[in-house]
């Protein structure tokens, strides 16, 4: 849930303006709100990269490149099932997509994979539970698999290119990226002797809560801070009153999502404060699909790597799908009577618990851990 405090809890004024002391109580209330919202994520957050990390440990290395071959309407639905829960951030997806396309995926797959991983995962699973209600944590995930799959298929209508790529022996490491995710490719050459199931756990966990929470979270923290922003300063009823029509919402959230970048994990906050401030949540599911999934660097591999009119059709099919299921899940909401502002915003929530906090004091320390071992905070994806 995210809060509407605008009082702080600050001492008796000590000879201070009303100016200054209206500055510092809005200082407070604001750096109470992002508090609050990373206590009351973290916890889910941290769950998720742990399942993360079990996940890719448990998972053969070669699953995903198995099944993503051929042109076939299987293997698009394999590669939007198979990349919901895997562990990769919208920038570590560019590099593992094209070098799934370079062995041998199929067109419609491999865009199909490149939608639905970054628009889910387990770790923005948990986080959408804590933020937003239990309908939208089913729902997310469902809408990334319905939009990967419209495109993979979309991708597969289109001819083939003269020149198209073909299967090589190429390994993932000569996939220009540098966002940080050296061993995010999902592909690689399989060792000499395979490591035991504990050894891959403990690596999957080692990455988890390394290279991948080294590549979402700066723009977690981005996120926060935002959904700070906009829930102590823009007004409670912001979108009913300046964007009353539904679809002129909905095509709003898809053009401020489409060129940004922003992993899904990170969007979630952001979305979660617009619903407390009267957004739907077919508009919020908008800003949640096309955020992750599209932004100028994924546009651009998609065009060097599948082709200019796949590049379209991509981008297309994304925001086709992203206005569709929105109109749908608002109508879903009223026939079942549900309100998403009640799970989102409450302003008589507790302050954030001892367990809270400590689960937010955690997640701080490990983004830092990964900063002084040199990661970047705010990482980009390679448009190579």
């Amino acid at each position: 849930m995210i809060p509407d405090r605008r009082t702080s809890y600050l001492p008796a004024p000590c000879n201070r303006s009303p100016v200054e002391e209206a500055a510092i109580g809005a200082l407070f209330g604001y750096l109470n709100s992002v508090w609050w919202i990373l206590a009351e994520a973290a916890p889910y957050v941290l769950f998720g990269f742990l399942a993360a990390g079990l996940l890719r440990g448990l998972l053969p290395p070669d699953l995903v490149s198995r099944h993503l071959g051929g042109q076939s309407v299987g293997s698009v639905l394999k590669a939007s099932l198979l990349g919901i829960p895997l562990p990769l951030c919208s920038c570590g997806v560019i590099p593992a997509a094209v070098d799934l396309r370079r062995q041998g995926a199929g067109r419609g797959a491999s865009a199909a994979f490149m939608v639905s991983t970054p628009e889910s995962g387990l770790d923005s699973i948990a986080i959408t539970w804590a933020l937003l209600d239990p309908v939208m944590t089913v729902v997310r995930p469902l809408a990334a698999f319905l939009t990967a799959t419209v495109t993979g298929l979309a991708v597969n209508l289109l001819p083939e290119h003269v020149a198209a790529p073909v299967a090589t022996a190429q390994p993932a490491e000569s996939v220009p990226h540098d966002c940080g995710c050296a061993d995010a490719c999902p592909a690689g050459s399989a060792a000499a002797e395979p490591p035991s199931r504990s050894s891959r756990i403990a690596a999957g966990i080692a990455y988890a809560f390394g290279d991948l929470l080294g590549d979402i979270g700066g723009w977690l923290l981005l996120g926060i801070v935002l959904a700070g922003l906009i829930g102590h300063l823009m007004p409670v009823d912001f979108f009913e009153r300046y964007l009353g029509g539904e679809f002129p919402t909905l095509l709003l959230m898809l053009l401020m999502g489409v060129p940004l970048y922003i992993c899904a994990t990170a969007s979630t906050p952001v979305a979660a404060a617009m619903v407390a401030k009267g957004l739907s949540p077919g508009a919020a599911l908008v800003f949640l699909l096309a955020g992750p999934a599209t932004n100028a660097a994924t546009i651009a591999v998609v065009a060097r790597h599948w082709g200019r009119r796949e590049a379209v059709v991509y981008v297309a099919s994304i925001a086709a799908c992203s206005l569709a299921l929105g109109l749908l899940v608002d109508r879903l909401y009223v026939v079942a009577g549900l309100d998403i502002g009640r799970w989102v915003s409450s302003g008589t929530e507790p302050a954030p618990g001892l367990f809270s906090s400590c689960a937010a004091l955690l997640l701080l320390a490990l983004i830092a851990r990964n900063l002084h071992r040199g990661a970047r905070f705010l990482p980009l994806p390679s448009s190579d």
